[in-house]
């Protein structure tokens, strides 16, 4: 039971520094393809954002606590976080389909701990996080044969 509350917390952890680094391409994103990827960085991060919830509480089903702070958040992510701002919009796509597939490491491996401890419900919910993560792979991906 450890192991699949502390590889919640790393989905927790992974899925809040997408989001962050997703918000933060939004605000800072130029260029003359502007309107296309503000747009695009805005409903992902919302979409992302709106699961942030739902993985916190089902780490409270699994009677744990989720983290109370950024530094006890961060603990758990396997995210880099940016050091410097991209120069260019494909650096940003690069970097968020980077973190995209980290997410879908710590969601698998959430989801085959839960399969094991015959937690459906939270075998329910990984899967549907792993159908929205795969849906912002493909996109990531086309976005990168744009060329920009």
């Amino acid at each position: 039971m450890e192991e699949l509350c502390v590889t919640a917390k790393v989905v927790l952890a992974n899925a809040f520094v997408m989001y962050f680094k997703t918000h933060s391409y939004h605000w800072n994103v130029e260029g003359k393809n502007f309107t296309q990827y503000h747009s695009f960085f805005g409903d992902l991060y919302e979409e992302v954002y709106g699961s942030l919830d739902t993985t916190a509480e089902q780490i409270r089903a699994l009677n744990d606590y989720a983290p109370i702070s950024l530094s006890d958040l961060y603990k758990y992510k396997t995210i880099e976080e940016d050091t410097i701002k991209p120069e260019y919009p494909s650096q940003m796509i690069a970097n968020l389909l980077s973190a995209n597939n980290q997410v879908i490491l710590s969601l698998n491996k959430l989801f085959e701990l839960a399969s094991s401890e015959n937690n459906q419900g939270l075998v329910n919910y990984v899967a549907d996080r792993l159908d929205k993560h795969a849906k912002h792979g493909w996109m990531l991906r086309s976005f990168m044969k744009s060329g920009d």
